[in-house]
């Protein structure tokens, strides 16, 4: 199969957001869609690696926050490329501006975004790597009318663009994610790798000498 076939399919870009205690934390997924109009119904699928993934499945709650052409690298790189198991991504280093709580009491975020779901999980289904949730809005709320970002945006004017070839120091070793583009860097990937992205694993990435 060509798995560049994978680009060809269309996505936006969504920060999800849970809440566990005291504990606040989101991540970045790809997979929030409307699946039925009458009663509406929103399915997201969330990888089970992601500690965001644990805290929906405890508490049967959470917001997705959609991200705008306005969004920065640095909030999906804040929410996607590492793990709320490790860090606090409500730390007071985040800009407490960027984000408010909704009435579930749950964070969404304001920066970058042009609207925000509150939902509540009806069914879940097993799918392997991920879990698809599928969930009752109880709130939707407009935050601007910028245009929401898709993957292609992303890729195309968001994410920093690779250093051409031959300027990468020493013939660094380069590992492309075929689904979203992601590079790692290193010569040997750990067979465990998961893209911070798209949550692909390792069998969807190409080594690149450089």
């Amino acid at each position: 199969m060509d798995t560049k076939a994978m680009y060809k399919l269309s996505y936006g870009l969504f920060v999800c957001t849970a809440v566990r205690g005291d504990k606040k934390n989101g991540c970045i997924t790809n997979t929030a869609i409307q699946v039925a109009s009458d009663p509406n119904r929103i399915s997201i699928a969330i990888n089970k690696a992601n500690y965001t993934h644990d805290m929906i499945k405890d508490t049967g709650l959470c917001n997705i926050s959609v991200l705008s052409t306005e969004a920065s690298f640095d909030i999906l790189k804040h929410f996607g490329f590492q793990s709320g198991r490790d860090v606090d991504k409500f730390a007071p280093d985040f800009p407490a501006d960027s984000y408010a709580i909704a009435e579930n009491g749950i964070p969404y975020i304001k920066l970058g975004t042009n609207a925000y779901f509150s939902l509540k999980v009806e069914k879940e289904v097993d799918l392997g790597s991920h879990t698809l949730f599928i969930c009752e809005p109880t709130e939707m709320v407009v935050l601007s009318d910028v245009s929401s970002c898709t993957y292609e945006y992303y890729q195309n004017n968001i994410k920093p663009k690779p250093q051409p070839v031959g300027t990468t120091p020493k013939g660094e070793t380069i590992w492309k994610c075929l689904i979203c583009g992601y590079e790692y860097v290193g010569e040997e990937m750990p067979d465990d790798f998961i893209c911070p992205i798209c949550k692909h694993g390792k069998d969807d990435f190409e080594k690149i000498i450089r």
